[in-house]
C-alpha cells in the first residue's frame, strides 16, 4: 500500500490538495491494515485522514529549499526507466 504514497515536496507545480489527501488516506490504511474501515471505525478512521492531511499539508508550505524544483514529467519517467529496469519492459507500469 504504502508504495502508492508519492513524494510531494519540491514540485513544480506543487502539490494538489487531492494528492495530499491521497497520500494521507495510503497512510492511515497502511497503519491501519485496512483497505476500507468497518462502519464501526468510519468516523475515526476518516477523522485521521483529514488530521493528517491538515498536517501533510502545513509542513508542505512551511518546508523551505534552496533546490529547483522537481519536474513532474521528468520525475515520471525516471521512475518509469527504474520500473523497466528492475521488472523489464513487458510489465505494465502504474503511474
Amino acid at each position: 500500500m504504502c508504495r502508492n504514497i508519492k513524494t510531494l515536496y519540491n514540485f513544480d507545480p506543487p502539490a494538489t490538495d487531492d494528492e495530499i489527501h491521497s497520500a494521507a488516506l495510503q497512510f492511515v490504511r497502511k497503519i491501519t491494515g485496512f483497505a476500507e474501515p468497518s462502519a464501526v471505525n468510519e468516523a475515526v478512521f476518516n477523522r485521521a485522514v483529514v488530521e493528517i492531511e491538515a498536517a501533510s499539508s502545513r509542513l508542505l508550505r512551511s518546508l523551505v529549499t534552496t533546490a529547483h524544483p522537481k519536474d513532474r514529467e521528468v520525475e515520471a519517467a525516471k521512475a518509469h526507466a527504474r520500473a523497466e529496469k528492475r521488472f523489464g519492459s513487458n510489465r505494465p507500469v502504474k503511474h
